[in-house]
């Protein structure tokens, strides 16, 4: 059934991958994205829909951005909240914490705000791993106590909460997905494309924070948007909550930059600055389990080490 989404973020890594698969399944779809990170380019597909409006705004500019889109929705029900909008930049928010407070929590508040005032019931969080803090045992979604040790993870941690208060007064149903490390074509952060612009400035060296033993699951894109879809189509609790990751498949930062110096810089040299983190906030290694998603029939196809070659191919291609 065709139904009207509203995607925040939507001009960005993950957003906009969403707002091409939701067009895909024949939706209607509002894209909200303030262009600080995010790319109108990522929304070359989209913009060729009928069905797709886009908003350039800001989402703590709450009483501009609801205007207009009540004038996008031009008297219809809006069906369903996807809220990706946040900072992706986790060592910024570490330098500055009014970052991370305003781009993501007041971004997850102002939505939910927006969401009262539209009489909209239905939210799905992207949420992350960021929240269970620093954590050598098997993270299941019931882990805890959590203490998570950036900003990012902070502000996540509080926006989940505060959607859950939500439920308890205005929202309806609630699907809130714990990222892992996602890689992929149009990434606009994270470790591979610091390696790609550091490669593009200087292609004889790459410097790598750390010492390169940081180890993490890396998760195509494609599969993340799989598994995000199934669970919103199939588990239909007030309340859903999920990882989504490798099924005990790891890379390291390592594998990382020498995939990407293979495919882009051949025979450059890797220079690590040493130390077992990249920066303040990083969490090094973690584990998910995502048994709870695999009851609804989702598994990762791909491993952690295809997962990157392909994303560093889609990115070495311009993808």
């Amino acid at each position: 059934m065709s139904e009207t989404m509203l995607v925040t973020g939507a001009a960005g890594f993950v957003g906009s991958h969403l707002t091409d698969r939701l067009l895909q399944a024949g939706h209607a779809v509002i894209g909200v994205d303030n262009l600080a990170r995010g790319r109108k380019a990522f929304l070359e597909n989209a913009l060729q829909s009928s069905r797709f409006h886009f908003i350039q705004a800001d989402l703590n500019k709450n009483e501009v951005c609801l205007e207009k889109l009540r004038a996008a929705l031009e008297g219809s029900k809006l069906d369903m909240v996807w809220h990706l909008a946040a900072n992706s930049d986790i060592p910024q928010g570490v330098s500055d914490p009014s970052v991370d407070l305003q781009n993501t929590f007041m971004t997850t508040f102002n939505t939910l705000t927006m969401m009262q005032e539209l009489n909209a019931g239905k939210l799905a969080f992207a949420s992350t791993s960021a929240i269970y803090g620093e954590r050598r045992d098997l993270l299941h979604e019931d882990s805890g106590p959590l203490f998570p040790i950036s900003n990012y993870g902070a502000m996540k941690l509080a926006s989940e909460g505060f959607i859950t208060a939500a439920l308890e007064s205005y929202l309806s149903q609630v699907w809130i997905f714990r990222f892992p490390n996602v890689v992929g074509s149009r990434a606009s952060h994270g470790a591979m494309c610091d390696f790609f612009c550091k490669l593009a400035k200087s292609p004889a060296e790459l410097e790598v924070l750390g010492d390169g033993s940081q180890e993490k699951p890396y998760l195509h894109v494609s599969e993340l948007l799989d598994a995000m879809l199934l669970a919103v189509e199939k588990s239909q609790d007030k309340l859903n909550y999920f990882n989504i990751g490798q099924e005990g498949s790891t890379s390291t930062v390592r594998f990382m930059a020498e995939t990407v110096v293979k495919h882009v810089a051949p025979g450059a040299r890797i220079r690590y600055t040493g130390g077992k983190k990249g920066w303040v906030g990083d969490v090094p290694f973690f584990r998910f389990s995502i048994e709870k998603i695999k009851t609804l029939g989702w598994r990762p196809r791909l491993t952690s080490a295809e997962s990157i070659e392909l994303a560093v191919r889609e990115l070495a291609e311009g993808k």
